[in-house]
């Protein structure tokens, strides 16, 4: 009797170790063939006091949104930051949504997004969030529109002014509205860091390091037409590199070593590249504000030395992630407000160096496609009448020269 009753014991625990063995079997095939790879990216920063909201403001009140994303899935989360900011920021709500027309949703699109089963959030000084994974059938190349119901905010806020997309804010809590009436506009974005989706193992993200002319100035408002958006559609055109994102972390009159707009790209390396999900390519096109700071002469050289070994830190930091780095040479800016000898020495300098160290896995040669007849001068007809950065044709001309086999998995 004790016999089968210890056999029968035996055959239970058997049956449950085999169970949870292939439930444990199951969930690995899972995690094995699906990951978190970001769609859609901006780089945080400081709001300065001229681009703060404007009336209403933000506290107690609706902000919505607009973003393009790259790749598409119908799992997706999004990331809040306050890392920048000195103050807490209340959250109230959040949801996102399919627009329809500018500010409109589409209200059977509308998905409210959690944090830990929780409507709300409080983010302290200098943290993020994601928020919790929700299903939600995005497009590739798509717009989205996130909205977000504010508690209390304050005049230290994180955020991204170049955001060359229309941002809608309303009294109240607003989250579920589908028409963002009488909403006053502002062309900047708040709170929103990035959006990440789950899907195949193949897939992966570029991402982009840089300054106004990969953020986009120049561009068209609302029209994503930067040319990391020329880019982002072409390979997803492409049959060989449809599930390959984009993330854009130009900050405009940003600097790699000091000065500048915005953290230096030295300071957010870390937070902005290495802190992505599925990061396979980084290209790194800044320096010119550096160049463009120096004020003397007998500083020229000095700044190109620190400029190489700025980029040399960040392709072994990429390196030692299996990150592979492509290297854009800085684009001409004879005539423009920038223009001076030891300057132009500065970026002949620099730009040498990129081409010609071998340290880059590949160069990405902007300068001379966008050179025109006139030595360090940009294109006559590619600058936005500043000799400086590239107009809607520039940009077009920027997104188009990228070679799309350096993508290939």
């Amino acid at each position: 009797m004790r016999f089968i009753k210890n056999f029968y014991v035996a055959v239970v625990l058997f049956c449950l170790l085999v169970s949870c063995s292939s439930l444990g079997k199951k969930e690995n095939f899972n995690n094995i063939n699906e990951k978190w790879v970001g769609t859609w990216a901006t780089a945080p920063q400081l709001v300065e006091p001229n681009n703060l909201p404007p009336d209403p403001g933000l506290s107690n009140n609706t902000l919505r949104q607009i973003i393009r994303v790259s790749l598409g899935g119908n799992k997706i989360r999004l990331r809040l930051s306050n890392v920048y900011s000195k103050d807490s920021l209340f959250i109230n709500a959040v949801s996102i949504a399919v627009p329809s027309d500018s500010c409109q949703v589409i209200p059977s699109s509308i998905t409210k997004l959690t944090f830990g089963g929780k409507k709300g959030i409080v983010l302290s000084p200098g943290s993020d969030i994601y928020t919790d994974p929700v299903n939600f059938k995005l497009k590739s190349n798509s717009l989205l529109a996130i909205t977000i119901f504010y508690g209390k905010t304050t005049k230290s806020l994180t955020g991204h002014p170049g955001s060359r997309t229309t941002s809608y804010l309303l009294r109240g809590d607003q989250t579920e509205n589908t028409v963002f009436e009488k909403a006053v506009k502002t062309d900047h974005w708040y709170s929103i860091m990035n959006i990440d989706v789950k899907t195949e193992k193949s897939a992966s993200a570029v991402a982009v390091m840089g300054n106004s002319i990969t953020d986009g100035r120049g561009s068209g408002t609302n029209k994503q037409n930067r040319w990391t958006d020329i880019l982002s559609q072409r390979l997803l055109e492409n049959p060989s590199t449809e599930n390959i994102g984009v993330l854009n972390f130009g900050i405009g009159g940003n600097c790699v070593v000091r000065g500048g707009l915005g953290p230096t790209a030295l300071s957010r390396f870390d937070y902005n590249i290495l802190n992505q999900n599925g990061v396979k390519w980084l290209i790194i096109l800044e320096g010119i504000n550096d160049i463009g700071g120096i004020k003397k002469a007998e500083d020229a050289s000095i700044m190109a030395k620190e400029l190489i070994e700025a980029y040399q830190i960040m392709i072994d930091k990429a390196h030692a992630r299996g990150i592979k780095v492509y290297g854009a040479t800085i684009l001409p800016f004879a005539k423009s407000f920038y223009d001076a000898p030891f300057r132009q020495e500065a970026r002949s300098t620099v730009n040498k160096w990129i081409r010609t160290s071998g340290k880059f896995d590949v160069v990405i040669d902007f300068d001379r496609l966008m050179e025109s007849s006139e030595p360090g001068v940009i294109l006559p007809d590619m600058h936005d009448k500043d000799y400086l950065h590239p107009n809607q044709e520039g940009y077009k001309k920027m997104g188009e020269f990228v070679n799309l086999d350096l993508f290939k998995n």
